[in-house]
């Protein structure tokens, strides 16, 4: 029978923190406290270990099989070196739109010009190819 949830809280699932100074940071849950908070600990992306409530991160459907409980973080980083989870992470359409947005805002008024008038070339050069595949047909 499948159930509903597909992303447990459980030892080993890799979540993004979306609160405080590690946030857009993934992190790998190493114990569960109680029903409000979890240890994570992120060794490969710079996020200490610490206890942290289940409002302030998100589940990611990555899990690192096999992990125990409370492992240190120098074993938890051989684990997550050899499940690649980073690169695992930076392949998901979730990470990508999370570059993108944050490569957006950084943007300057004048690249975001330059932006503009890119999309403009673009879709001169559509429509002329459009106009041109409608006559042909006519």
């Amino acid at each position: 029978m499948q159930g509903t949830f597909k992303r447990l809280v459980e030892v080993g699932r890799v979540v993004l923190v979306t609160h405080g100074e590690d946030a857009n940071k993934i992190a790998t849950i190493v114990e569960i406290v109680d029903h409000n908070r979890a240890i994570i600990d992120g060794p490969t992306t710079n996020v200490a270990r610490q206890v942290i409530s289940y409002k302030n991160v998100v589940l990611t459907d990555l899990v690192v099989k096999r992990l125990p409980r409370s492992v240190g973080t120098k074993a938890l980083a051989k684990f997550l070196e050899k499940e690649q989870v980073v690169e695992a992470w930076q392949k998901t359409a979730w990470a990508k739109k999370l570059e993108a947005r944050s490569r957006r805002a950084a943007m300057s008024d004048f690249e975001r010009f330059k932006v503009m008038r890119l999309r403009k070339q673009q879709r001169s050069i559509v429509e002329r190819q459009v106009a041109l595949l409608k006559k042909e047909r006519a």
